[in-house]
């Protein structure tokens, strides 16, 4: 597997998040500020994520994980988010946060397993994830 950078307009990025609209995703606006990835297994575009700054400094968003179900379970969006928070702590950004829908248990369980924590949300539809990098977290 490879997982590459893609710019935002690229269309293998537009039909994964196609496809994750399909199962329920969120709306996609392009944004110059997030980098966007691709997970290519033999050739094939199968998964995404992206990750883009937030306020404060040190700050980033994990989002955009998606990984095409007939590739799930190999361990893909794992990869993706690991590529994700090397590129987000060589950025400057050591803290990455994330929303999920609460009622998403394996998207749940594949954050805590990550090393993300959750934290308190205003909507209980939502739950919000948050890790600390330690390679530069004091």
């Amino acid at each position: 597997m490879l997982i590459e950078a893609r710019p935002a307009l690229d269309p293998e990025l537009g039909a994964l998040v196609a496809a994750q609209q399909r199962e329920g995703g969120q709306g996609f606006a392009p944004d110059d500020r997030t980098a966007y990835f691709v997970a290519v297994v033999d050739g094939r575009a199968v998964g995404c994520g992206a990750w883009r700054p937030l306020p404060p400094v040190g700050v980033a968003e994990l989002n955009r994980l998606y990984v095409r179900p007939a590739f799930r379970g190999r361990g893909i969006a794992r990869q993706m988010i690991v590529a994700i928070e090397e590129e987000a702590l060589a950025a400057g950004r050591p803290v990455l946060r994330l929303t999920a829908g609460a009622s998403s248990p394996t998207a749940n369980a594949l954050f805590q397993s990550s090393g993300y924590h959750r934290v308190p949300s205003a909507d209980p539809a939502l739950a919000r994830w948050e890790k600390r990098l330690a390679a530069l977290v004091q």
